[in-house]
């Protein structure tokens, strides 16, 4: 190889290769700061939708929320009907936070703070509007060079307790193919085709 071509290839890789993992709250931040960018822009309704959801896809462990949503239920469910739920709540949970951050008017997000203990985190934000501000947290894991959201909690209102606490009900009145009827009805098929 010519020696321009490995001078190529050197700053190509320090481009994809990253000095170091970024803390819980830096990468929070940049999510963030990657929502609020899109949030504010001028497409349309449906394409800021469709961003969001491939952002946030990213960054929300939608799988560990969808398994401590369901808590005791989880294990009433074949392998089958349990890989069918989580993609189910993978779109019912991505389309309910971002059309929530949708709702906002251009909100600015601040950072409080984060607490690092047993190889997680807690990191502390507040959506803030003109005319409000809201606490939210995120309850993250270490995934390689990145970090994971399992929980969210709003306004002291843990979304994920919230969202079991809806299936509890709906478990105690249909079966588990009820329940995933009643969610392919409202977020369609689970490959995307519905």
């Amino acid at each position: 190889m010519t020696r321009r071509v490995l001078n190529v290839l050197a700053v190509l890789l320090l481009l994809v290769v990253p000095a170091r993992a970024a803390t819980p709250l830096d990468y929070t931040r940049t999510v963030l700061e990657q929502v609020h960018a899109v949030v504010a822009g001028n497409q349309t309704q449906n394409a800021k939708l469709a961003a969001l959801s491939a952002l946030l896809g990213k960054f929300l462990d939608t799988d560990a929320m969808g398994r401590e949503a369901l808590g005791q239920h989880w294990s009433s469910f074949t392998p089958p009907q349990q890989k069918e739920f989580l993609a189910l709540f993978r779109k019912l949970f991505q389309q309910t936070y971002v059309q929530t951050l949708l709702l906002f008017q251009n909100p600015d997000f601040v950072y409080s703070g984060e607490q690092v203990s047993g190889g997680g985190a807690i990191v502390d934000t507040k959506i803030v509007t003109p005319r409000d501000q809201f606490d939210v947290s995120y309850r993250l894991m270490p995934a390689g060079d990145r970090w994971l959201a399992t929980a969210i909690t709003v306004e002291n209102v843990n979304l994920t307790t919230n969202l079991s606490n809806q299936f509890n009900r709906l478990l105690g009145r249909m079966t588990v193919d009820d329940l995933l009827e009643l969610m392919r009805r409202k977020y369609g098929n689970p490959s995307g085709e519905g």
